[in-house]
């Protein structure tokens, strides 16, 4: 058995021995516990694992299970460093291509997965570092297709060569099926003309003669069959010889079968019996002619369904004004560096991401967050590459730049979701494994049985049968069923702000019973703020504010930065606070002005001999409503009761309810105090509540909430919100959220709006519909329509399935999948509002 070696990547050596990387080893226990793991998987003979290296070598007594040491490595909790390889595929054409090219990269040594997607025409390959992209290619075209490594470039550049690609392919398509048009025009008129005028009939007849019109439509047929239908010929009859017929082969053996029966009765009638000498050279030019236009519109319809991409990819301006040696130039923005300052008129778009320095404008975040108002930017502000600016100026700096953006980021995940398979693939992948041999037998045993019991000419009958049968079951609409809604599905997604980070999360949102949110910073603002202000008669609520805040001023605490901030956005001006002494737990006490103001918590008002007594009843209503009740004092005098909250965000009660009205069951868990957690979830209609949960609680809660088997969704937006991502059936992060919150969840939401759920939802259950729909038409239009080719219904009326109308059929079947999937671009999230549309 074959060792990879790292000196000639993809070049096997005679002994069954394998390296690995291993990822997270510390310590001399850990190289046990790794060699323990291999050591138990079936076919491993021995196993050295090297910390300092950080390597596992490998000796194996059979055919190495490489599947089965990495599962048992991640299952020991280590990690097997794997890297990735994205391909451009060339020449497949349908699902059983698509089968075909994973099999073949799956058995490169080293290779850990692989999944090729027909609608984006790649394939994302898993392997052992040492796997040379050129050996993945070699094995792409030995199974008879092409394959080009796709770099890590910009997303634009790449963007642009694969446009640049489609649109030469759509070129070809073009010229072929035109020239194939133009020679099969007049070869129609020869012989269905014959037939449907006698007129015509006749002219041909007593003019060249019906022999001469047959040689004609020879020479027309064979025009169309080898040159615009040449790439039907030499890619199915290689498919056929390698033993993995496709798509192309049935259409090659079936008008090779009708071209060739043709030709015989033409030039060698006698080998016919007397009433089968016929002619079927316009079906096979016909034949020919609709697959193109079929291939020309399905290429037009592919283009279309990553438009998404287009647009974002289009966001990110090709020209920067930055600031260098004091001077303002224009500079390509591939040459923008961190730590440039940026200058940004009314109207441009930001060409990266910074932070403003000077200047202030409102900033359209609308294709970046899906929020349609214009977001206030001052000095301070973070500015997003990509957004539009409004009729400000200003200047930033830029803080990352290219594949570092945000936008960058974006498309990435993008295109990752659009190439990913959904569970419910699988079950397409088996079928169409076997589906063109199954369809070659069948065409096999229609040929028999009409050769055995049909009428005279039973050889014409049975040819043109057989021919209808190979020509209707082209498995295209089968393989473009899931990803091609996935493509426009996980797009659209991503011009409403909802991006999933993997494809599965499609699927697995339609089946969420259960959808958990953490309560602060998801279902609340994530910060404190001003709520009330009541002072005693006769005291100034403006003043006294002034000199609370000049006290809080000196303190961070988020309580403090709230009644800052409410001061602040009063406008009031405040004085310099001195004497400054702050009680953990308790309050503060400055001197302001010359007076001494404390504010506080009832027990710091005690330790300064005050009674709250007048505002006791107000302080009970306040916590009543999940509000922290403070006290101020002035001079050893209370003057007023303040109250601080994190406030419910404008859009929760809406966003909740759309969620319910999908038939989902809302639950929070939430680190706060029960008291806190109750009233808010009275305030939104939450029965079940989870409070008072560390990190870990979290995830006991997620389990708790699968009981009865119920798929659980969690959201949040903080870093002990991770470990509760990752353990739901899919996580959703807040993309207001920290970066690690952001990495663990399936779905990122790229505003703070929380009806964005609800969105993710709708968006799930119309793609898994609109799939759904795909396969049933893909499946059914074969199921109805090859016994119908095959001649079941002839004793019923004598009902036959031109070879034509099968072309014909078969090219709009790929077109139907591809116009459906492309409804999901007019997806609106209000229309998503029922349990029923998934």
């Amino acid at each position: 058995m074959p060792r990879w070696n790292p000196e000639t990547p993809g070049i096997p050596l005679p002994t069954a021995a394998l390296s690995l990387p291993i990822e997270g080893m510390t310590c001399a226990s850990c190289v046990r516990r790794v060699e323990q793991a291999i050591a138990a998987v079936p076919g491993v003979a021995a196993v050295s694992v090297n910390l300092a290296t950080e390597r596992a070598d490998l000796r194996f007594n059979g055919t190495p299970d490489l599947a089965a040491v990495l599962g048992a490595v991640r299952q020991a909790g280590y990690g097997v460093g794997t890297e990735t390889t994205d391909l451009a595929i060339q020449g497949m054409t349908c699902a059983s291509c698509v089968g075909r090219v994973e099999r073949a990269l799956r058995e490169v040594p080293g290779v850990t997965d692989a999944a090729v997607n027909l609608a984006t025409q790649r394939a994302r390959v898993s392997h052992l570092p040492h796997v040379a992209a050129t050996a993945l290619i070699e094995a792409v075209r030995g199974a008879g297709y092409e394959a080009e490594a796709l770099d890590a470039g910009p997303a634009a550049d790449r963007g642009d060569r694969e446009r640049a690609a489609r649109a030469a392919e759509m070129d070809s398509l073009a010229r072929s099926l035109g020239l194939a048009a133009v020679l099969t025009l007049p070869l129609m008129a020869l012989e269905m003309g014959a037939h449907l005028s006698m007129t015509l009939h006749h002219a041909i007849r007593d003019s060249i003669g019906f022999a001469l019109s047959w040689r004609i439509q020879f020479v027309l047929a064979a025009l169309v069959m080898f040159i615009p239908g040449l790439r039907f010929q030499t890619k199915g009859w290689r498919a056929l010889l390698r033993g993995a017929p496709d798509m192309n082969s049935l259409v090659a053996i079936g008008t090779g079968a009708a071209f060739a029966y043709s030709t015989v009765a033409t030039f060698a009638p006698g080998l016919l019996p007397q009433g089968a000498r016929h002619v079927f050279f316009e079906a096979a030019a016909v034949i020919v002619t609709l697959i193109l236009l079929g291939r020309w519109l399905e290429a037009r319809s592919k283009g279309r369904t990553s438009e998404a991409i287009r647009r974002l990819m289009g966001l990110q301006p090709p020209i920067a004004r930055v600031l260098r040696d004091g001077q303002e130039q224009e500079i390509p923005v591939a040459q923008l560096l961190a730590g440039d300052i940026v200058l940004v008129r009314p109207g441009e778009r930001i060409p990266a991401d910074g932070e403003v320095t000077e200047g202030a404008s409102f900033v359209d975040e609308a294709m970046i967050t899906g929020e349609p108002v214009p977001v206030a930017k001052g000095p301070g502000a973070s500015v997003t590459g990509g957004t539009v600016n409004g009729n400000g100026a200003f200047r930033f700096r830029a803080t990352a730049v290219g594949g570092e953006t945000l936008l960058a980021q974006i498309v990435r995940m993008v295109e990752q979701a659009q190439g990913s398979k959904l569970p419910i693939q699988a079950l397409v992948d088996r079928v169409t494994m076997w589906f063109v041999p199954a369809v070659l037998g069948l065409a096999a045993l229609t040929l028999g049985v009409w050769l055995a019991f049909g009428p005279e000419p039973a050889l014409a009958f049975a040819l043109v049968n057989a021919v209808a049968v190979l020509i209707i079951a082209c498995p295209c609409a089968m393989g473009l069923a899931t990803p091609t809604s996935i493509m426009v599905g996980t797009g659209r997604a991503a011009e409403l702000g909802v991006l999933f980070r993997k494809g599965e999360a499609l699927q697995g949102l339609r089946d969420v019973e259960v959808v958990a949110l953490d309560k602060t910073g998801t279902l609340t603002e994530g910060r404190p703020s001003l709520t009330d202000l009541m002072v005693r008669p006769g005291e100034d609520e403006a003043a006294i504010l002034a000199l609370v805040a000049a006290v809080e001023a000196r303190s961070e605490h988020p309580v403090a930065q709230a009644i800052l901030a409410a001061a602040r956005s009063r406008g009031l001006t405040l004085a310099e606070a001195t004497d400054f002494e702050a009680v953990p737990g308790f309050g503060a006490t400055a001197l302001v002005q010359g007076r001494r103001v404390a504010v506080g918590a009832d027990r710091h008002m005690a330790r300064l001999g005050l009674d709250v007594a007048p505002f006791a009843a107000t302080a009970a209503m306040l916590a009543d409503q999940g509000r922290t009740p403070l006290y101020a004092a002035v001079d050893g005098r209370l003057v007023a009761a303040l109250a601080v909250a994190d406030p419910v965000k404008r859009g929760t009660p809406a966003a909740l309810a759309a969620l319910r009205a999908q038939g989902l069951r809302i639950a929070m868990v939430t680190g706060d105090n029960r008291r806190t957690a109750e009233v808010i979830a009275r305030q939104l209609g939450i029965e079940e509540v989870v409070a008072e949960v560390l990190p870990d609680g979290k995830v006991a809660a997620v389990e708790g909430l699968r009981e009865g088997g119920r798929k659980v969704a969690f959201v949040g937006d903080g870093i002990n919100d991770a470990p509760a991502l990752a353990a739901a059936d899919v996580g959703l992060a807040v993309g207001t959220g920290t970066d690690i919150a952001i990495e663990s969840a399936d779905v990122v939401l790229m505003s703070g709006d929380l009806g964005a759920v609800a969105t993710a939802f709708g968006i799930s259950r119309a793609t898994m519909a609109n799939i759904r729909q795909n396969l049933f038409w893909a499946f059914g239009y074969n199921v109805a329509l090859i016994p119908v080719a095959a001649g079941v219904l002839w004793p019923f009326g004598g009902t036959l399935l031109s070879p034509m109308l099968a072309a014909a059929a078969m090219g709009l079947s790929s077109v139907f999948v591809l116009a459906n999937a492309l409804r999901l671009r007019r997806f609106q999230p209000a229309a998503a509002t029922t349990r029923e549309e998934g």
